[in-house]
């Protein structure tokens, strides 16, 4: 069907936290002056119609407060002519865990969005605080996918587990001998050579070829709309759940440029709690710029995944289907099913 020409399209809608109780959404627009009016609701599928929290009139951005700290909101940005788009944080906000966030809302090459609200991902979930554990119960999180080893998970154990405990799946990723939980012992010693960049890429690259199970049974699960909405997540949130999150994004046809983005966020919201562990290093006389690699989300190791999929099997979806061995129809059913 031919675009509308009276149509206006939104492009370029962010939406910014100004405050524990206030946003601002942004946005631009085909053609001005115009008429944009936003609406808000606690949920993608509850957003309410009726009563718009905003009515813009020859602007391009909206200023919102009086949201209530304790609840996650999604606000569907309307023009006067043309359809709206939802938006929402990308991070999720809790005192326990600080690289909690929300897949949806990135474009696909075909102009689609993911939707929101359906696939999280995260760091570890074993700080989280009761009021973080409510929060998350809100999200109306049904699974819960663990890729840390088991010494990591017996270590630290998820304070949030969905109700149906069939719903928790342990999904360990180990590279060899090296298990994270004793990482800090070894920094202790001093023993902080081998963490290079170049461990670091070596490590992505064996999160794809080595754990072609682990993959299949994550997306297999996350077909099953019964199990949604879903995170998953590591220790840190940003290589495991990383690389989980760049087989979601290829896979449901978002860009490599915008899969690269999404893993440099990591390094945005782990930054305060990233200097508390580099003063905890310190303090054993270690210099933080040996071991940044490993504490950081490097760009060169995403980059290299992303580039190892496509020159090695073609695509996400390729590998997804030949290596993982998941039905092709599946890959299918999930941009159905998470795409609007």
């Amino acid at each position: 069907m031919p675009p509308n020409i009276n149509e206006t399209k939104l492009d370029n809608v962010t939406l910014i936290r100004t405050g524990r109780d206030s946003v601002e959404i942004r946005w631009c627009t085909s053609e001005l002056p115009q008429t944009v009016t936003v609406y808000a609701g606690t949920s993608p599928d509850q957003i309410d119609r009726q009563h718009p929290v905003s009515i813009c009139r020859e602007k391009s951005s909206a200023d919102i407060s009086g949201l209530d700290p304790n609840r996650r909101y999604y606000f569907e940005v309307v023009p006067s002519r043309g359809p709206g788009v939802i938006i929402s944080d990308r991070r999720v906000v809790l005192k326990g865990s600080v690289n909690f966030r929300d897949l949806g809302g990135y474009q696909t090459t075909d102009g689609r969005r993911i939707k929101w609200g359906q696939v999280f991902r995260s760091d570890n979930l074993g700080r989280l605080s009761d009021e973080d554990v409510a929060f998350v119960q809100g999200l109306g999180i049904r699974t819960v996918c663990d890729f840390r080893t088991p010494a990591e998970a017996q270590k630290l154990p998820d304070r949030f587990r969905p109700n149906d405990q069939d719903h928790y799946l342990h999904l360990p990723i180990q590279h060899g001998e090296f298990d994270p939980a004793g990482t800090f012992e070894r920094i202790k010693k001093g023993d902080v050579a081998w963490m290079t960049e170049a461990f670091m890429i070596e490590g992505y690259l064996k999160n794809i070829d080595n754990f072609a199970p682990v993959w299949s049974t994550m997306f297999n699960t996350l077909a099953e709309r019964s199990n949604r909405p879903l995170v998953f997540h590591c220790t840190g949130g940003k290589d495991r759940a990383g690389v989980c999150a760049a087989l979601v994004l290829l896979s449901l046809g978002v860009p490599e440029q915008t899969v690269i983005y999404d893993h440099g966020l990591s390094n945005l919201y782990i930054a305060a709690v990233l200097e508390k562990i580099y003063q905890q290093i310190r303090f054993h006389g270690v210099d933080p710029d040996q071991v940044a690699p490993y504490f950081t989300a490097p760009q060169k190791a995403i980059v290299a995944v992303v580039d190892h999929i496509r020159r090695t099997y073609g695509s996400a979806a390729d590998y997804l289907v030949n290596i993982a061995g998941v039905d092709e129809k599946l890959i299918e059913k999930l941009k159905a099913d998470l795409l609007e």
